[in-house]
């Protein structure tokens, strides 16, 4: 729900390039916009968002606490510096608790496939997170699928077969494939066939291609 997760923020006038300067004084700029609400420029304390928003999925519900008042939204986008792990800038979607909103929703998964153990399957991963509609406070953070209904090759999840809460409607096909159970590749054996005579002309070309390629 929304009071769970609360982000303290306050009004900015820096932009563009100056708001790297924010940044060096411990601050991460972000941007709050949506369900009437202007777009309003705001900063957070780096450190604290950091704690708080990478573990928040885009269906998250939040309180963003602007100069001490509250607005509810999602979290829509996150940017980051991916080599010094750190947030660079952060989206918040505005929303109303009473109409209906589209969000992804990750999928999470669990247990053990049968398939795996009993026919050396693969466990091969097609969709990662599914398009729902829901209230704001319907919005599950994730849906969990059971891995133990894999009991041989060819098995599969598929969207249709996900459980949702009441209220909310998946709007991702129901006939695609979330996880699928296939055949473990076989390993290839190249057989080379070389002539009576030739076998050192071709192992000489052979290694000397291998040097050229390293």
């Amino acid at each position: 729900m929304a009071d769970s997760h609360v982000i303290n923020a306050t009004r900015r006038t820096v932009m563009g390039k100056q708001v790297k300067a924010l940044r060096r004084q411990g601050l991460l700029p972000a941007v709050l916009y949506g369900h009437n609400v202007e777009p309003i420029a705001i900063s957070l304390n780096a450190h604290e968002a950091s704690m708080i928003i990478p573990r928040l999925s885009s269906s998250t519900v939040i309180t963003v606490n602007v100069d001490g008042k509250p607005y509810t939204a999602l979290v829509r986008e996150k940017q980051r510096d991916y080599l010094k792990n750190k947030l660079l800038h952060v989206d918040f979607q505005v929303v109303s608790m009473t109409e209906k909103i589209k969000a992804e929703v990750r999928i999470d998964t669990e247990g053990v496939a049968p398939a795996v153990k009993d026919f050396n399957a693969v466990i091969v991963t097609n969709l990662n997170q599914v398009l729902v509609e829901a209230l704001p406070g319907d919005l599950p953070e994730q849906i969990v699928v059971d891995l133990s209904s894999l009991t041989e090759i060819g098995s599969g999840i598929y969207v249709r077969d996900l459980q949702v809460p009441a209220g909310v409607e998946i709007l991702t096909p129901g006939d695609e494939a979330i996880v699928v159970a296939t055949g473990a590749a076989p390993e290839e054996v190249e057989e080379e066939v070389v002539e009576e005579g030739a076998e050192p002309e071709v192992i000489e070309r052979g290694k000397k291609e291998e040097e050229e390629e390293e």
